[in-house]
């Protein structure tokens, strides 16, 4: 397995160097200039294009974008994201910190609340199956899949936060959080969880769940189980003692993946809900062209896919040992 995992990493290294190559010509070559924009803000024209000069010698854009690139390089080789092409010129490494925790609790929330409304559904589903629960749950689970989340989201701010007004929708937290006691701090941040969290975790029920239906429909028909069925085992033994563990095993692949999918995701709605996550910070980044912000977030994601999907083959191996790596 170590070397199958040393093989994957190598292999993903060309991978990501392709990534942030594609990525970083799109966003340097899109309209828009960080110097520009700030040096449109001061009135007079003749200091607004000595500005507009210096800023571009300061942020490096007066080089070639090859070579830009080849120093972009090597900051990322020793993790230094380098600083924000804001007024601020805060560390792009500082920024993402701030807002990563947002991020991802969410993401951690919403992961562990979709696996454990559509685990049981789709083994269900699976066990009874073409069932009166199997018509129903699939019905109603692909209707909310067809429907994206930021859609869903609209409604749901409308009456749920605006008309009714029975659970915020804007930021993290209310105001006067800081003067609230623990237990008042608790209840305000799950109230401002709850719509965001059902809008990035209800799409996900729909696959997730058909993928375990699927997969118990086909532990179903192996020999073991026929076997445990011969020899007088009640439905509800085989389906718990001898089905259920082999059903997850091909779960474990979609699992590596889910992570950085919903960060991925996560721009639109947390501009909706006005989280303060990456998501968000990625928007805002791309309003001011924030390029290093942008890159070092683009980057982020490439691994957490790279990494998500390695992770995912190697515990395939941890949890199935007929799985062998050569």
């Amino acid at each position: 397995m170590l070397t199958y995992a040393i093989r994957r990493i190598l292999l993903a290294i060309p991978t990501l160097l392709g990534i942030t190559l594609v990525t970083f010509f799109i966003i340097n070559l899109a309209p828009g200039d960080p110097a520009a924009m700030q040096a449109n803000q001061i009135m007079d024209p003749r200091v607004s294009e000595r500005a507009f000069k210096q800023l571009r010698e300061y942020y490096g854009l007066d080089k070639p974008i090859t070579v830009r690139y080849v120093e972009w390089l090597k900051r990322i080789a020793t993790l230094d994201f380098g600083n924000s092409m804001t007024p601020d010129s805060r560390k792009v490494s500082e920024k993402i910190l701030e807002r990563l925790p947002a991020t991802m609790s969410l993401a951690a929330l919403s992961i562990a609340i979709g696996f454990v409304i559509s685990i049981p559904i789709g083994v269900l589903s699976g066990a009874k199956r073409n069932g009166w629960f199997d018509s129903i749950s699939s019905t109603i689970l692909y209707g909310l899949y067809a429907v994206p989340s930021y859609v869903m989201a609209i409604p749901l701010i409308l009456w749920i936060s605006i008309q009714w007004d029975l659970l915020p929708f804007q930021g993290m937290v209310s105001d006067g959080y800081q003067s609230m006691t623990p237990l008042q701090q608790t209840a305000d941040l799950a109230r401002h969880y709850i719509l965001i969290t059902f809008c990035f975790t209800y799409g996900s029920l729909a696959y997730q769940s058909r993928f375990v239906r699927q997969n118990m429909l086909e532990v179903l028909k192996q020999d073991y189980i026929l076997t445990a069925r011969a020899k007088g085992l009640g439905e509800t033994s085989v389906i718990a003692k001898h089905a259920f563990r082999n059903t997850l095993i091909p779960l474990v692949t979609l699992l590596g993946l889910t992570l950085p999918q919903i960060i991925g995701g996560s721009v639109i709605l947390e501009v909706m809900f006005n989280w303060p996550g990456i998501g968000r910070l990625f928007f805002e980044s791309i309003f001011q062209r924030d390029y290093p912000t942008i890159m070092a977030l683009s980057f982020i994601t490439a691994v957490l896919v790279l990494t998500g999907t390695l992770i995912a083959d190697l515990l395939y191996g941890v949890v199935d040992p007929r799985v062998r790596y050569e």
